[in-house]
């Protein structure tokens, strides 16, 4: 029996490192009122090894909520500029800077982002870089960019994890990359089946299962330090772990009692408690985003539909009604909008829910495995095309789309990190 092999990481690996093979983002769809924004080249960009202002312009590009404009000039944060020029182009808003190599081997980065309409600065940074955190600094800024001109906190420096399956070679790898693909770093691998990733609020730690002992085990993977933990290896399946909102406990799916029931547990593994008392199969487990409540999969009712009930248990409440297979359920980081995946009309696609109104809306066909990205406007998923399965984010207006793919094997179980602190 092969033993699951790890990868040590260090604090670095979790702020951007050198990548392997990559993920091919294909964008199709953009949002509504897209905000016009000219991005300059960087002055002296070219020194440091990547180029900081093109992946600004492929992150915001990416968001669906930008018209990028391509300044067409290289403009440094310092240059007296003419922004009313930009203004008649079209641009709503300027970004400019320049990057400069330090004694010590690390790039100042700096930049402004201005507005053309007020003739006014919006925002600055400047950092002093390591080279393989550049390209975490363009995502940064791009972070900034977005949050300054719509009023919310940008996703494009948050880490994603997905499994990559090699079917040929029978291997399972734990992945873990940037948001837009690049930057991927094993965290765990074997030729046993791995499944059901979970980010630790913190960023810090990813749940997981593993088949590596012939049945489904839960393990907890430190990213920084790259030590392992067994959380439940109890008596038939553990499966599904989903983390609180204060990083402090997981809930499971186990067998160990006959049926699958939701269960909670420290996140070291003791304490471990049952929450449902039900006659049929309950699982996927999600905490509410207060923490008191839990959202999960149950078939009381005939077929798998979607429960709310407390954290200490006791009556559950029926969530979804429409469609007689509904699985998978998610919650929105602001804890107002369950996603979840429903087959009606012979496939399986993805809806999302607004909670206080209870209205439903389609978002993507072929879908599953959903997850919210840290700011709650876009959802990752899994999905099948060209023979192969891959990733794929559509926001939750349904307006944006993204596809995330590998040349070789495939790709699913996607879980979107939180932001990093």
């Amino acid at each position: 029996m092969k033993k699951l092999h790890t990868l040590l990481f260090s604090a670095s690996l979790l702020m951007g490192v050198a990548a392997h093979a990559q993920l091919k983002v294909e964008i199709a769809g953009v949002g509504s009122n897209q905000i016009p924004v000219a991005v300059a080249a960087f002055a002296d960009e070219s020194v440091a090894p990547d180029q900081v202002s093109a992946i600004i312009r492929a992150d915001l590009e990416r968001s669906g909520v930008f018209r990028v404009i391509d300044a067409r000039q290289t403009i440094s944060d310092t240059a007296n500029v003419d922004l009313s020029a930009f203004k008649a182009s079209g641009a709503d808003a300027l970004v400019v800077g320049s990057v400069q190599r330090l004694a010590d081997g690390r790039f100042q980065v700096r930049y402004k982002l201005m507005d053309t309409v007020k003739q006014a600065q919006l925002s600055q940074l400047s950092d002093a870089v390591s080279a393989r955190n550049t390209r975490l600094e363009g995502h940064r800024i791009a972070d900034d960019i977005y949050e300054k001109l719509t009023g919310v906190r940008g996703i494009f420096s948050t880490r994603i994890t997905y499994v990559k399956q090699d079917p040929a070679a029978r291997d399972y790898k734990l992945v873990v990359a940037d948001a837009d693909g690049e930057g991927e770093q094993v965290a765990a691998h074997g030729r046993e089946p791995i499944i059901s990733p979970s980010w630790s609020p913190d960023g810090t730690k990813v749940a997981y299962v593993s088949f590596e002992l012939r049945k489904p085990v839960i393990y907890v993977q430190n990213l920084v330090t790259g030590q392992r933990t067994i959380v439940a290896n109890e008596k038939g399946n553990n499966s599904a772990p989903a983390w609180s909102p204060d990083g402090t406990k997981l809930a499971l799916a186990l067998s160990k009692t006959g049926n699958t029931q939701v269960w909670i547990v420290n996140a070291d593994g003791s304490g471990l408690r049952r929450v449902s008392n039900s006659n049929g199969i309950d699982t996927e487990p999600q905490f509410s985003g207060d923490g008191q409540s839990i959202y999960f999969t149950s078939d009381r009712s005939g077929g798998p539909q979607i429960y709310k009930m407390s954290v200490n248990g006791g009556q559950a409440t029926r969530v979804t009604f429409h469609g007689n297979y509904n699985i998978s359920p998610r919650i929105s980081p602001d804890g107002k909008t369950l996603a979840w995946i429903s087959q009606r009309e012979g496939g399986f696609s993805l809806y999302a829910m607004d909670l206080a109104s209870g209205q439903e809306q389609r978002l993507a066909d072929g879908a599953t495995e959903p997850s919210f990205s840290p700011n709650g406007k876009y959802i990752m998923y899994a999905t099948k095309g060209g023979g192969r399965t891959a990733l794929a984010v559509v926001s939750v207006d349904g307006r944006v789309k993204q596809r995330l793919s590998t040349q070789a094997g495939n790709i699913r179980e996607p879980s979107w990190g939180p932001f990093m602190k």
